[in-house]
């Protein structure tokens, strides 16, 4: 369809950075002839393709920086999963007040109940309305904390985790944590305190976390201030891993779909 373009076209439109309208241009051109358009509505239409087009890129681009997890987005949740938590509070959650006002989240419950699931979608709706967000667990951020010592980067990953508007910790509070760990995790939660949101997903209580920590001293000054600033989403029921659970009737229909994963494939931690 890109023939139907003259060359001169083309090649200004390269000049602007604008190669992809190509894609569509063809077919605009013929929805402006066919409902009469004006020149300014045919092109309000046009550019209009192009800026949806570069904040679906910008969007995704964010996502992935972020390492949020692309099959973990709200629209992929299924309602009728059977856990249960405040739906008020989660409607809440989902516009995303909490990071511009720069709250806090904890959202707690057993295993497999979609904690992480549901951190990472809010960290999609994020990175759609264009906050920067960074999603780890607190085993793996804890890990390059202390590994950045010994090569004298610690600042760096430090700030890494202290910069976006939003951080996820996955799976905080497992295990107890040795004096250089809870340095660290004083050191996050005390320096993002009013300054950036922060998502935590434990299967333990905030009350629990306390005990995790090395100095006491320390873990009460830095939940305090996490605790205080945060909403607590609790989250009851059966695992939501088993709805996920492959079946021989999905495997039949992936195979007569031809693809081997399924268009609804997703993958679920805690």
């Amino acid at each position: 369809m890109t023939d139907a373009i003259e060359p001169e076209l083309k090649a200004v439109l390269r000049r602007l950075k604008l190669g992809k309208v190509m894609d569509t241009l063809p077919e605009r051109l013929q929805l402006a002839q066919h409902k009469k358009m004006t020149l300014q509505e045919a092109m309000l239409v046009i550019l209009g393709d192009e800026v949806e087009r570069r904040e679906s890129n910008a969007v995704a681009m964010r996502a992935a920086k972020a390492q949020l997890d692309p099959d973990m987005r709200l629209e992929r949740w299924d309602p009728a999963s059977p856990v249960k938590y405040d739906q008020a509070l989660w409607q809440e959650l989902t516009a995303v007040r909490f990071v511009e006002e720069r709250r806090n989240v904890a959202i707690v419950g057993p295993v497999g109940v979609g904690k992480t699931f549901l951190a990472h979608a809010l960290g999609h709706i994020a990175c759609r309305r264009g906050f920067s967000v960074f999603a780890t667990s607190a085993d793996k951020a804890l890990k390059a904390l202390k590994h950045a010592r010994l090569d004298h980067t610690h600042d760096p990953e430090l700030r890494r985790l202290l910069s976006p508007d939003l951080l996820i910790i996955d799976d905080f509070g497992l295990d107890k944590m040795d004096t250089t760990e809870s340095r660290d995790a004083y050191d996050i939660l005390v320096e993002r305190h009013r300054a950036g949101s922060v998502i935590i997903t434990s299967n333990r209580g905030p009350d629990e976390w306390l005990a995790t920590f090395a100095d006491p001293m320390r873990a009460q000054s830095a939940l305090d201030r996490f605790a205080g600033n945060a909403y607590d989403l609790v989250i009851d029921g059966e695992s939501y891993r088993a709805r996920l659970k492959p079946t021989l009737g999905s495997a039949s229909q992936q195979l007569a779909s031809g693809s081997p994963t399924g268009p609804g494939k997703r993958r679920l931690k805690h």
